[in-house]
């Protein structure tokens, strides 16, 4: 009988025998479960995070920023510079006016609902066409505020997220009372963690005088970037920084991303090797209740190799199991579980949605299947080395 053909009949009695040892199989399968369904949970906020920002970013649409200013939080404009990238080359006109929105942006302390805390939400002025420059702005209930009054509108997620941002309400900040008159979607994008007013009224409430802090601008098309960009760039009037709104929330979500991404491959590594010791545990008291079998078998002329591979194939396939139930577990748990986490670039919440994508289970898989695979080596290497005599003595 040639050694792979031995490899499959020994295979076949191996698994037939997990019954036997279903207990020891189960915490295996547990153990690896467990790594897979916690890792997916924290690689999720990551997808959940980068899909915020990626749906919050067109490549049609400038931020321009006060030069050398890496955020909103650390620009400044004047209200005659923001005139001047409102007229500058390459950007849209409708009607003979710019699509233009210079914008300021401060935070308030809002409880939020799953622990009553305070956590910074943005509190954003913006101008008449604000709306316009977002992808999928509109309105879910409710109006739009009026221009010149203390009145805003709440983001779908801020208003899931935060205690007392209901259409109706009135949020107290200082000395000045906001009178919430509308919730709005932006297709899941950033802005739904804000709440928008009229930026004049802003200034006015944080003694802000005529200052903005940046300004969006619709361009004629995303290869007008340049242009405009050119246009202010030699403009000796105004000291600014362009980027795309793409550009400028990919730049916003690497910091978070890194942070995500180093915790969760620490935790891999810390979890695995638990999970490791549990499939370790289970090859062993499987090689160690067929001693006598596979004595019997290298007795009769079986080589090392089938036994080898009957006892990986076992280890992968509760690996496999182990890594297919923790996917589902995390799918189930966390895929569109909504929730806020600290945006580290604007020390603001940012709303957003656990996404389990079909990549992230794969790469779970993979490693639900590595992890199989290195507890059961050395306990097949084992197997294949323990002498005959030995096996058929000690059984």
């Amino acid at each position: 009988m040639s050694a792979l053909k031995q490899a499959v009949s020994v295979t076949a009695m191996n698994l037939r025998s997990i019954g036997e040892r279903r207990g020891t199989a189960l915490v295996a399968v547990v153990g690896i479960a467990g790594v897979v369904a916690v890792l997916i949970g924290i690689f999720s906020i990551n997808e959940g995070f980068r899909s915020v920002l990626e749906l919050s970013g067109a490549d049609d649409v400038a931020i321009v920023l006060r030069g050398g200013g890496t955020d909103e939080m650390t620009s400044g404009l004047s209200q005659e510079t923001t005139r001047i990238i409102g007229d500058a080359a390459g950007v849209l006109r409708k009607d003979g006016t710019p699509v233009s929105s210079a914008e300021l942006y401060v935070l308030v302390d809002v409880p939020l609902k799953s622990t009553g805390t305070p956590a910074n939400v943005p509190l954003r002025g913006v101008g008449p066409q604000a709306g316009s420059l977002r992808q999928g702005f509109h309105l879910i209930e409710g109006r739009m505020f009026t221009p010149g009054t203390n009145e805003v509108i709440v983001g779908r997620g801020a208003a899931e997220q935060f205690v007392g941002l209901s259409v109706g309400s009135d949020l107290r900040q200082g000395t000045s009372v906001w009178r919430i008159v509308g919730v709005f979607a932006d297709k899941g994008s950033v802005a739904e963690s804000e709440i928008w007013s009229d930026a004049v009224v802003l200034q006015g409430a944080y003694n802000r005088g005529t200052s903005y802090q940046s300004t969006r601008v619709r361009l004629e098309s995303a290869a007008a970037l340049q242009t405009f960009k050119d246009a202010l760039t030699s403009d000796p009037r105004v000291n600014v920084r362009v980027q795309t709104e793409r550009e400028y929330y990919a730049q916003q979500a690497r910091a978070l991303v890194a942070l995500v991404t180093i915790l969760g491959r620490a935790i891999a590594v810390l979890m695995g090797i638990a999970a490791i010791f549990g499939a370790l545990n289970t090859m062993y008291s499987a090689v160690s209740s067929r001693a006598k079998e596979i004595a019997t078998l290298r007795a009769i002329g079986f080589g090392a190799f089938p036994v080898v591979t009957s006892v990986l194939v076992e280890a992968l396939l509760l690996g496999l199991v182990g890594g297919a139930v923790g996917g589902l577990i995390a799918y189930v748990g966390f895929d569109g579980l909504r929730a806020s986490t600290m945006n580290i670039s604007s020390f603001s919440q940012i709303t957003f949605a656990f996404t389990v994508t079909p990549a992230l289970l794969s790469q779970s898989l993979v490693y639900a299947l590595a992890l199989g695979f290195v507890g059961g080596l050395t306990p097949s290497v084992r197997a294949a080395r323990l002498p005959i005599t030995i096996g058929l003595r000690d059984a």
